[in-house]
C-alpha cells in the first residue's frame, strides 16, 4: 500500500511540475489559453466521434485512423509551440498583445473545427454561436492568420 502511495505521489509531483513549466513557458495560464485548450479537447473528441461513426473527412474511408489522430494531436502541439514563440517575441519587444492575438486566432480556428464537426454530425448551429465566431474573427482581424 505504501508503494502505491509513493508511485501516486511521484506521478502527481511530475504532472504538477510539468504543468507549471508549461504554464510558465506560455506566459502564465490565462482565460484565453484555457479556452484554447478546452476547444482543442472538444475538437479532438468530436473528431473521434465523427470517425467512430464513419463520417470523418480525415481518413480515406471516414473511419478511425491512428495516423489521422496523431496528425491532429501534432497540429495541436505545434499550435501551443507557436503561442510559446509569440509570448517570447512579446517579451523581446516589450509588448503584451502578440501572444493574446495568436491565441485568439487559434481559438477561432478550433471553434470553426468544432462547428464543422458538429455540422457533419447533423447538429444545427445556433445563430448566437455563429455570431460569437464572427465577433472573435473581428477581434482577431488585427493580427490576421494565414
Amino acid at each position: 500500500m505504501e508503494r502505491i502511495f509513493s508511485i501516486r505521489t511521484a506521478i502527481c509531483s511530475w504532472t504538477g511540475a510539468l504543468g507549471s513549466l508549461a504554464a510558465m513557458l506560455l506566459g502564465g495560464w490565462s482565460a484565453d489559453l484555457t479556452t484554447l485548450v478546452i476547444l482543442m479537447g472538444v475538437d479532438f473528441v468530436t473528431g473521434l466521434i465523427l470517425a467512430s461513426l464513419g463520417k470523418s473527412t480525415k481518413s480515406q474511408n471516414g473511419s478511425l485512423s491512428s495516423s489521422a489522430g496523431w496528425h491532429g494531436l501534432a497540429k495541436k502541439i505545434i499550435t501551443l509551440l507557436l503561442i510559446l514563440v509569440a509570448y517570447r517575441v512579446d517579451l523581446v519587444l516589450g509588448v503584451s498583445y502578440l501572444k493574446t492575438a495568436v491565441t485568439i486566432a487559434f481559438i477561432v480556428n478550433e471553434l470553426l473545427s468544432v462547428v464543422e464537426n458538429a455540422a457533419l454530425l447533423g447538429i444545427p448551429m445556433p445563430a448566437v454561436l455563429m455570431r460569437a465566431i464572427d465577433l472573435l474573427r473581428e477581434k482577431e482581424q488585427g493580427g490576421g492568420m494565414k
